[in-house]
Formats: C-alpha cells, sequence, structure tokens
C-alpha cells in the first residue's frame, strides 16, 4: 500500500455498474480505502464491500443530512423520486455498536453537523444523532470520521465547526479526522490541537481556496482523500472521481507545503495508519 484515500463511497449506486473494476484499479495502484457509509444500508455496504478486498476497510455512520427527511443525492441513492430520497434515518447506537464489532470497521461516521440547508429542528436532531455516534466511537475505541458543513455565507444560522468542536470536546474519549476540512485558519488550528486530523480531497488541485490551511497544518496532522464519487481532482476533471485517484491529492498537499512528493506520500500513510490502527 503506497496511498491511502481516507474517505471515499465505493459503495454508492454511482459504482453499480463498475464496482470491481474500480475496486481493482485502486488495487493495482497501490492504494488503500476507507469506504464510508451514511446511512446503515450503505454502512453495511460498506463492510460488505471492505470484506472483499484486502486494501479496503469501512467507517459506519449517519450522514447529518440523513437524519432528516427530504434530501435526494443521485449519485448516492439513485435514480427515482421521493421513495429514492432520505428516509430520516433514527441512529440506532445498539446497531452500529454491533456493526462496528467486524474488524474491517475502523471509524464512527460520517457523523457531525451539516448547517448548509436548515429547516427548523434541524440543529437538534442532528446534535443528538452526532452526540450518539460519539457514544458509539467511545464504546468501540474507534475514531470519529466528522462530517462538517456551516450555513452559506451571510445567512446567520450558525458556525458548525465551533459547535461541533464544543460537542467533541465535551463527550468524545476518541480522536478522529474532520474529512474534506474547509475551515479557515483560526479554526483549523483548535482542531489540531485537540489532535484531530484534516483531511483534504482533489479540490486542492483546482483552487487555492484552502492552501493556507493545508501549508500551516503539520504534515503529520494531514491525511489525503478523494470524497469519490465527487470532487474529482485536475487532470480528471469531468470523470466521475475514484480512489485511484487520490495520487493527485497528496501530489497537491506537496506542492502547496513546498515539499518532496514522495515525502508527503509516506507521511501521509503514517498519519493513516496511526488513526486507524492498520
Amino acid at each position: 500500500m503506497k496511498y491511502f484515500d481516507a474517505h471515499t463511497h465505493t459503495n454508492f449506486v454511482a459504482y453499480n455498474d463498475d464496482r470491481d473494476a474500480v475496486m481493482q484499479r485502486a488495487h493495482d495502484a497501490g492504494v488503500g480505502m476507507n469506504i464510508v457509509g451514511t446511512q446503515y444500508d450503505t454502512s453495511l455496504s460498506a463492510v460488505e464491500l471492505a470484506r472483499k478486498w484486502d486494501n479496503a476497510w469501512a467507517t459506519i455512520g449517519l450522514h447529518p443530512i440523513h437524519t432528516s427527511k427530504s434530501y435526494h443525492d443521485e449519485k448516492e441513492l439513485g435514480e427515482g423520486g421521493k421513495e429514492f430520497t432520505s428516509r430520516g434515518e433514527i441512529f440506532d447506537i445498539e446497531k452500529y455498536v454491533a456493526l462496528g464489532q467486524d474488524s474491517k470497521v475502523i471509524a464512527v461516521g460520517e457523523c457531525g453537523l451539516d448547517y448548509y440547508r436548515l429547516e427548523k429542528d434541524t440543529k437538534k436532531i442532528q446534535t443528538e444523532a452526532f452526540m450518539a455516534h460519539i457514544e458509539v466511537a467511545n464504546r468501540l475505541n474507534k475514531p470519529l470520521m466528522l462530517h462538517i458543513r456551516s450555513a452559506p455565507k451571510g445567512s446567520g444560522d450558525g458556525e458548525a465547526y465551533r459547535d461541533a468542536l464544543q460537542i467533541v470536546k465535551s463527550h468524545a474519549k476518541v480522536l478522529g479526522d474532520v474529512h474534506f476540512f474547509a475551515g479557515d485558519w483560526s479554526i483549523a488550528k483548535e482542531w489540531l490541537d485537540i489532535g484531530f486530523t484534516l483531511s483534504f480531497t482533489g479540490v486542492l488541485t483546482f483552487t487555492h481556496d484552502y492552501d493556507e490551511v493545508v501549508k500551516n497544518t503539520p504534515l503529520d496532522m494531514l491525511l489525503s482523500e478523494t470524497d469519490a464519487p465527487y470532487i474529482t481532482p485536475a487532470p480528471h476533471r469531468g470523470k466521475r472521481n475514484e480512489p485511484s485517484f487520490v495520487p493527485e491529492t497528496v501530489k497537491a498537499i506537496a506542492r502547496i507545503k513546498g515539499l518532496d512528493d514522495e515525502e508527503v506520500r509516506q507521511k501521509v500513510l503514517t498519519n493513516t495508519r496511526r488513526l486507524f490502527s492498520i
């Protein structure tokens, strides 16, 4: 294993037609991967897929957007209407603890707070689910995989990163990763100070929005990811993303930090093994 995709969704319907080929390309490229669940069914499929491949592991959890009904993503849920829409799953602690006993499960998530589409009870529902995930992670002694997204600028609906940080500080007994970090350096430093790593996607290959955070974050606190099938890196823009593209993210981290590609590759892989105990 030469690279690691710390957050990918090869369990989604976007790969139904060629999943084995996608997995094989990653395997041939020396890419390990963490297949992340977003509801119980995709968490279960993540574990089942990870069992089939020696370069794959799984994370189990309920994405904050799926704690309420109405959200629909064709790449995740398939084509169709309301019958394919998020069910508004109630997070079942014991069911996830049982699934988390599997040796292929390396983290709990993706969980956290998503303030992008706020309704009346969004914050309350998401906070309760987030705290339940933390209980599962504490019981399993496995790290958290966090999804945090703030409201659109100017909406006045609060800062998800700071709210999530306070919840983690108050309840978590484990470390974790802040997936697809999109905050500024001031809040990044607060997450780093409590020992959480930050992971970045191929977005680094086509925008400079995250350069300051990547540049300032110690190399031993960075992870690489694709968030596939989303956020395809250059030079593959226009294609569906996949784990075999994660080396582009590692190269981008090296470029931004002014370091040698090989040094960054080795260190990011070491960071991954440390956090996920693999």
